[in-house]
């Protein structure tokens, strides 16, 4: 239940605190936001779950890569391939592209292959990503079918990324290791006593 709660918090609190951060040198008390508040929002979130799934990706050791906790859902690989596949199908809504269509849950095994393809993913989203205003955001796509704003093809995106992340702390917790969200950070070496 504490997981639960860190990843909840980690999802509502760090893009606030991204925000707050691009604020920069604002005073407290104002309510001026920085240009574009939403997409810089959600590029502030993404790159941060983004982050989260690479370093959840890399924690796996190899041979569980093919591990499952029941026959009746994906390995752990499949799970990184598919939401590599998932980065291509939402970003290229979004970019206005035909979606390279890589099925990388289905022909990717190796844990070297699929965090690589993974980072691929990753990098043609963030065009996606990089290239969004507010203004463009509001701009009309298709999303499976429906009319919906550009930013609605991300936000998705960003929704299926932590849904697919808690699959990825089931099975790294399973496996006794611990997962990037709930490391603790680095300890600083303690001052010498005064003599």
């Amino acid at each position: 239940m504490r997981t639960l709660l860190r990843a909840v918090l980690v999802c509502v609190v760090a893009p606030g605190a991204l925000l707050a951060q691009a604020q920069g040198g604002q005073g407290q008390g104002t309510s001026q936001l920085p240009e574009n508040p939403l997409s810089r929002f959600q590029k502030g979130a993404y790159k941060r779950i983004t982050d989260i799934l690479v370093r959840s990706a890399e924690k796996m050791p190899e041979e569980d890569y093919s591990f499952k906790p029941t026959d009746a859902v994906r390995s752990y690989g499949q799970v990184v391939g598919h939401v590599a596949d998932a980065q291509y199908l939402f970003c290229s809504i979004a970019l206005g592209e035909k979606n390279p269509g890589r099925n990388i849950e289905k022909t990717k095994t190796s844990k070297a292959d699929l965090i690589a393809t993974l980072k691929e993913a990753i990098a043609y989203c963030d065009k996606a990503y990089d290239g969004l205003t507010d203004a463009t955001a509001a701009q009309p796509v298709k999303l499976f079918g429906n009319d919906a704003p550009r930013l609605g093809a991300l936000e998705v995106n960003l929704v299926h990324n932590m849904e697919h992340y808690g699959n990825m702390v089931v099975y790294l917790r399973i496996k006794n290791i611990v997962p990037p969200t709930s490391e603790q950070p680095p300890q600083t070496p303690q001052s010498a006593p005064k003599k």
